[in-house]
């Protein structure tokens, strides 16, 4: 049996070493010490302002936490299973450190919203740093559409050759997802940071507590509302995880087409040897391992979102113990989506893309048959009738083993399609990308306003 707990007044006995094993947590919540020592500062500050606690025994305890914190960040603090989570073991030191005094730092707190306090400041924290790289793997995105304006490629629907479009409007598209992701993120961050700070166990206290002077002492944007919901609520790491789910869903399907690029049929890209492996038998292969696991990384973080609904959903009024499993979804869920979202950037930013590759699959699936669709229409023909003459003369084409420009205006009109030699200057796929008028679309215009746009988005956002 292991020796009495700082809790352990009522019990006569020790805990069950196995369900000592069972229960602890600080060997994943000791990287809460930073919030969990900010958060009790906090706390005696604001004890000592309201005079629960005197000012010297409020300065002592903040002297004392921070000879904790200096022992941690050197390695020197020794986490002891018996004393179960983050928070006895820094309060169990303290008051070696400080003596008695030590024993009143808790005085109007629970570790319910203790824990509360360290776990939305580690999310704050966490989901900062997503945005700061969202906005690199954006302003890089950014920077190699610049460089392809002039680059055109194959764009499909349902995987197949559909129009010609500019590899940077394609690369935009992507800036875009991100930058939504970003968005979410800072909207996220509004509902995290509430201090739950003064809620107590649940029900608030007798003590003349201020939970909003600790919540801005604390960086908070305000303090909770209802000390019951403040200590069972974990719906801001959900919102944070599913922020992150749709991060890695972003990251995947650009994943999915840099693996397809690279393949040699394709050929579009060529990726740099430090995001590549090669194969232990076949010594001409050059793997996208990286974008594979990231890919497969993708359904890791689906499963913590699931994990933490499936946690929540039948929990009655107001903290349970069931709420310690939060923390390591997070954990991995912010390893893993900081990760990926970083070494996406770094091999963007190095990947060397095959203008010649993609210009030459521009030939292979009649992408130009919409622009004879549209030329049909221009000359007054209802565009139903024109979709199915460009139709007609595709199947033509394609019987022939030749391309759209390559029929004669004879051919073309006996397919049904009435055309005269300036048809021709429309098939051609630059020209096709070049008539692209319309707001967001792939025209050079519309691309250098989107350009624009996002310069200003990273002019504010970029660190």
């Amino acid at each position: 049996m292991a020796d009495k707990k700082l809790w352990g007044g009522r019990f006569k006995e020790g805990t069950s070493a196995s369900v000592e094993a069972y229960t602890e947590s600080v060997s994943y919540d000791w990287r809460l010490y930073r919030e969990d020592i900010a958060g009790s500062q906090a706390h005696a500050r604001m004890l000592a302002r309201q005079g629960v606690i005197s000012g010297d025994e409020a300065e002592t305890l903040c002297r004392g936490l921070e000879q904790v914190r200096a022992e941690i960040d050197a390695g020197d603090f020794q986490w002891k299973v018996e004393l179960e989570d983050v928070h006895m073991n820094i309060e169990a030191r303290l008051t070696e450190i400080v003596g008695p005094v030590g024993g009143k730092l808790h005085t109007g707190r629970s570790r319910n919203d203790q824990i509360g306090v360290d776990f939305r400041l580690h999310v704050n924290r966490s989901l900062k740093e997503w945005s700061e790289l969202l906005a690199g793997l954006v302003n890089v995105l950014v920077h190699r559409a610049k460089e392809h304006q002039d680059t055109l490629l194959p764009g499909c629907t349902h995987l197949q050759p559909a129009q010609a479009v500019s590899l940077a409007q394609h690369l935009l598209a992507y800036a875009c997802m991100f930058r939504r992701d970003h968005e979410r993120v800072a909207d996220c961050l509004k509902r995290v940071r509430v201090s739950p700070l003064g809620a107590a166990a649940l029900s608030g206290t007798t003590y003349p507590l201020d939970p909003a002077s600790a919540a801005m002492d604390l960086g908070f944007d305000r303090a909770f509302e209802n000390s019951m919901d403040a200590v069972s609520d974990r719906d801001f790491a959900v919102e944070a995880i599913g922020a992150g789910s749709l991060i890695m869903a972003h990251l995947s399907r650009l994943c999915e087409e840099l693996i397809l690029w690279a393949n040699p049929q394709f050929g579009y890209i060529r990726l740099p040897d430090a995001y590549s492996t090669g194969s232990s038998i076949m010594p001409q292969k050059k793997n996208p391992d990286i974008c594979e696991l990231m890919r497969g990384k993708t359904g890791r973080v689906y499963g913590s979102l699931m994990g933490m609904l499936t946690l929540l959903k039948g929990l009655p009024m107001t903290y349970n113990r069931d709420l310690q499993e939060d923390k390591e979804p997070f954990f991995d869920v912010d390893r893993t989506v900081g990760a990926s979202v970083g070494i996406m950037a770094d091999m963007l930013d190095q990947v060397e893309f095959v203008p010649q590759a993609m210009e030459r699959a521009l030939e292979a699936g009649f992408l130009n048959a919409t622009e004879l669709a549209d030329y049909l229409v221009g000359r007054g023909m209802p565009f139903r009738q024109a979709h199915h003459a460009s139709g007609a003369c595709v199947a033509l084409a394609e019987s022939l083993g030749c391309g759209l420009a390559e029929l004669s205006v004879e051919q073309m009109r006996e397919a049904g399609a009435g055309v005269d030699e300036d048809v021709y200057a429309v098939l051609s796929y630059r020209a096709s990308v070049q008539r692209r008028v319309s707001p967001g679309g792939t025209g050079p215009d519309s691309v250098r306003e989107q350009l624009r746009v996002f310069d200003d988005w990273l002019a504010q956002h970029l660190g």
